[in-house]
């Protein structure tokens, strides 16, 4: 098979920030927003973040990212200074301020600058910062053809060791396994949890389709509550699918009928081949074909921001 992945210094994947970036309650130009090296969001991963998506003027399920972004907060004892109704106005004027009705988000907030040392007592007030790009993930063509995908061999995160809702800046656990999927040549890599059972990609969930039943492992197998995973188990209901959550074994991927991905990024992309096993008949697969249609069909009518 043919390398797809661009050279490892290629950054054309995710373009550079817009012009405008909201930092800690301003609007500054990208290149003059800057994060202290003090800030324990970079010297400890100790903070948590968001990536929502905007379609024409409207930003996909802005209330549902900010509730998440909150819960990760809370659960790692961070305390927002700003509330949800003031961070969802930020995100709308960085929008504006950049020109854009399209783009990717990233809202971030770390523990903020402090001693050396990881006491977050010692930060006074958490950094939050806002950054819009454009996103490019997957080419073109894997949408229409499908991504091969391999298994990695990195762990998923042991949920008794840090809970995997818990949307951490902390991402090292998916770099690694994103360095495995890079050095096969694919884009992608299917973490396991420490039963064996799936988990998620590094950076999208995992969807099955066997015996035309929609399948997708639970949140308790190690899997991010994905938005856009949300979404689309919703879809695939109004559409008289039958959807499970259900754990699932290495061995239900390489016998699936199709498989596909999601995620902010990835909206929804079919996968056609793990570990060099075709997945099916090793094209999009019909059920496949048809989520991929709702979902921009949902785009295109307007997309719920809560």
């Amino acid at each position: 098979m043919q390398n797809p992945m661009p050279d490892e210094s290629d950054t054309s994947k995710i373009l550079a920030p817009l012009g405008q970036v909201w930092l800690d309650g301003k609007l500054v130009p990208s290149h003059l927003a800057c994060v202290s090296v003090m800030d324990h969001g970079l010297l400890y991963g100790d903070g948590a973040f968001e990536g929502i998506r905007a379609y024409n003027g409207r930003i996909m399920k802005l209330a549902t990212h900010l509730n998440r972004l909150f819960e990760s907060a809370k659960a790692i004892r961070l305390i927002m200074p700003y509330t949800r109704d003031e961070l969802a106005t930020a995100v709308r004027e960085t929008l504006k301020a950049n020109g854009r009705t399209d783009a990717y988000v990233r809202l971030c907030v770390t523990r903020g600058i402090g001693e050396m040392g990881i006491n977050p007592f010692n930060s006074p007030r958490p950094t939050v910062f806002i950054v819009t790009c454009d996103l490019r993930l997957y080419p073109k063509e894997f949408y229409e053809n499908g991504l091969p995908i391999i298994s990695s061999s990195v762990m998923r995160n042991h949920p008794a060791a840090l809970s995997p809702r818990i949307k951490s800046l902390n991402y090292l656990n998916n770099v690694l396994a994103k360095i495995e999927a890079i050095d096969a040549g694919v884009f992608e890599a299917v973490m396991y949890n420490h039963q064996g059972f799936v988990a998620e990609c590094t950076a999208d969930n995992l969807f099955i389709v066997k015996n035309g039943v929609v399948l997708t492992p639970p949140l308790s197998a190690g899997s991010l509550e994905g938005c856009t995973r949300n979404l689309v188990m919703e879809l695939a209901r109004e559409a008289g699918l039958a959807m499970i959550e259900q754990d699932m074994t290495r061995h239900d991927l390489y016998v699936a009928d199709e498989m596909f991905l999601t995620g902010t990024g990835a909206e929804v992309i079919p996968v056609t081949l793990i570990d060099k096993r075709p997945v099916g008949s090793g094209k999009p697969g019909p059920v496949t074909a048809q989520l991929i249609a709702a979902f921009r069909a949902l785009i295109a009518k307007g997309v719920p921001e809560n």
